[in-house]
């Protein structure tokens, strides 16, 4: 066991790495001679720790856990760039620079679906890696870094640079994890792009090492230090030092030729390995970056071309209802099981008989399915041209399709009236079970409807019993000791929920979350609440004569009363554990507006959390706006925020007031 030894094995393995996760070769080393020396490296490090390189492969593993990440300042602002939606937008982009007086030529390359992120190098090893957070601040995210293989530790030549790209999963990868993660009664990651960005910001670097994710470099914020020339350049320079740059990028001269590619890659999408969103156009020329500039946020010599809505036809089979937890009952198209963004669509919403009937939709039509994002399925029309004449209409069912209740139509809805019918205690159990109300992990969909289709399940108080049935739980197939014991283990945990929670999961008809919150702190307990007069009730800012009835006329209920009652046999917390008043909160009557992605929250749940401490959120910025949160690429809206010297939070800044309330 020699230091000759120790460095032969590092340079042997980094290079295996580098053929084999960014030159994308056959690895040059069986998998057991890989294991092999992994082995022998690992017994040399913990023999000889004063021996280990920091491009040694044992950092890719992960290791450290942290308590939350710091911050980086970019020395050269992360900018986003401006999506452009059509052909007339793109040449409009291409005529601003011919009228700078630039005959440009154009480098094409795939937008990845990811999360940016910034690599920092000193004397060619890597020293940070940072999200681009604002823009001017990121988080701190080096040690998650380390653990992509694709992400060099070391480069080929000793110099300083920061290059910037995007990490991204791939879609084998997140196949592979979400059957890992059913066995193991885990929620399953949604799509690549959501994975990714948790992954990354995962605080045990470990966790991320296990995500395998990937990263494709694209950028060179500083090339005039280089001496280099155009983009194209920059990109052969770092794809010599050791980086991994996407090779599908294109020179191209004119319009028609960005046309051209953005059809070829349109077409391609399906078949490659991760997600993109778009194309992205830039001057190749970098003097024209100089001529050209920036706005605030946007480089004005490059575009992206955001892909449309992904439309696919398919052929509509038959028209199913299903009915909510409210009584709702909705028509859903059955469909000839068709891709789309990457999902295999068997179902989409009809949203109403109204909907139906406009768009005139008929069993055995051959119709265009939409998916924007990760929004539900929808059928968007009809293929009129392709009607043989043997469609069915679309009829409305006058009766629930669980009991056979006669429906009761309100507005543009119908609903079944029947407080015995199973599908809406089901849904009851899963909204009481939700994020948003009592928060019990692992009691979803799936599990109520098995839990419930078995007999443990029929009411709030069941869900307490469920401890009881432990060992029979345990052999119901599909389920195990993991997953039974985190379920129980979350049960527990939501008996010390603040009554605001109780109070939104029981669904007391018209109380939102926002609602729920101003009740609990009104009324500060259950007890409280169920004395409160309607008069009482209705002299509540933002509560109202609607709201103020269906509270009193639920607590008149004894059913309901009985379902309380046992509740608190249970132990389940009755009581406002939170502040005292709205008032009290920074964000009392001031108007906050979202814009950008952020990690920690959906815009739904940021905008819950803001308007049960008393604010309101608005879709745009005005002088009356107070604060604009901003998360990762935000929009226009974070330009009209600093033109009108409006305040901007970043997603941290927003977590921190909301820890002060």
């Amino acid at each position: 066991m020699t230091i000759e030894r120790y460095n032969e094995l590092v340079d042997l393995l980094i290079k295996a790495n580098y053929e084999y996760h960014v030159m994308d070769n056959a690895m040059t080393l069986s998998d057991e001679e890989y294991d092999n020396y992994i082995r022998e490296l690992y017994e040399i490090e913990d023999s000889h720790p004063e021996w280990k390189r920091k491009d040694s492969p044992t950092n890719q593993v992960g290791g450290e856990v942290l308590d939350k990440f710091d911050k980086i300042t970019h020395k050269i602002p992360m900018m986003s760039l401006q999506d452009v939606f059509n052909e007339d937008e793109i040449v409009d982009f291409d005529q601003h620079i011919r009228d700078a007086g630039l005959d440009p030529i154009y480098v094409c390359e795939l937008k990845i679906d990811g999360l940016s992120v910034s690599l920092r190098y000193e004397n060619g090893i890597l020293v940070s890696g940072a999200t681009r957070g604002n823009g001017i601040e990121g988080e701190n995210i080096t040690n998650n870094v380390k653990t992509i293989k694709e992400v060099p530790l070391k480069l080929n030549k000793p110099i300083d640079i920061e290059v910037r790209g995007e990490i991204y999963m791939s879609h084998d990868t997140l196949d592979k994890l979400n059957e890992e993660r059913t066995m193991n009664g885990e929620p399953i990651l949604k799509n690549c792009r959501n994975a990714a960005a948790g992954s990354i910001k995962q605080l045990d670097s470990k966790v991320a090492a296990h995500r395998n994710l990937e990263v494709w470099i694209y950028h060179l914020p500083n090339p005039e230090d280089y001496g280099i020339k155009t983009h194209h350049e920059a990109l052969k320079f770092m794809s010599d030092l050791g980086f991994r740059v996407n090779p599908n990028n294109k020179i191209v001269k004119n319009i028609d030729e960005v046309m051209a590619y953005i059809e070829e890659k349109k077409n391609a999408r399906e078949s490659l390995p991760y997600d993109i969103d778009g194309v992205v156009i830039k001057l190749d020329d970098l003097q024209g970056h100089e001529v050209m500039g920036n706005t605030i946020r946007f480089p004005k010599w490059a575009v992206a071309y955001k892909f449309p809505a992904k439309i696919v036809q398919t052929k509509l089979k038959d028209i199913i209802f299903t009915v909510g937890r409210t009584g709702q009952v909705t028509p859903n198209a059955v469909l000839e099981p068709v891709m789309v963004m990457g999902s295999l669509i068997s179902r989409a919403t009809l949203h109403n008989e109204e909907y139906c009937l406009t768009k005139d939709i008929r069993v055995g039509d051959t119709v265009r399915i939409i998916k924007a994002g990760d929004v539900i399925p929808r059928v968007d029309s009809v293929v009129m041209e392709a009607r043989t004449g043997l469609e069915e209409p679309f009829k409305m069912t006058d009766v629930c399709p669980i009991c056979g209740s006669k429906l009761v139509k309100k507005d543009a809805s119908y609903y079944c009236k029947n407080d015995d019918c199973s599908k809406k205690e089901m849904e009851k159990l899963i909204h009481f079970a939700s994020r948003e109300a009592m928060y019990i992990e692992g009691l979803g969909e799936g599990v109520v409807e098995d839990f419930y289709n078995l007999g443990y399940l029929k009411t709030y108080v069941d869900i307490y019993r469920l401890s009881d049935y432990i060992e029979e739980l345990k052999l119901i197939e599909g389920y195990g000791h993991k997953s039974i014991s985190k379920l129980m283990e979350s049960i527990e945990n939501s008996k010390h929920n603040s009554l605001e929670r109780l109070l939104f999961g029981i669904n007391i008809r018209y109380v939102g979350f926002k609602t729920a919150k101003i009740l609990a702190i009104r009324f500060k307990s259950i007890d409280n609440l169920m004395q409160a007069s309607f008069e009482e009730l209705n002299s509540i800012r933002d509560v109202g004569d609607v709201i103020a009835q269906s509270v009193v006329d639920y607590f008149h209920d004894e059913s309901n009363l009985s379902i309380i009652n046992e509740l608190k046999s249970f132990e389940v917390n009755m009581t406002y554990l939170g502040n005292d008043a709205l008032s009290d909160t920074y964000f009392s009557n001031k108007t906050f507006v979202l814009t950008g992605g952020l990690s920690d929250f959906t815009r739904d749940e940021a905008k819950d959390r803001i308007e049960e401490l008393g604010g309101n959120v608005s879709g745009s910025v005005s002088k009356k706006t107070n604060v604009v949160i901003a998360g990762e690429d935000p929009g226009s809206k974070y330009d009209k925020a600093v033109e009108l010297g409006i305040e901007i939070w970043d997603e941290d800044k927003f977590k921190e007031m909301l820890d002060k309330q």
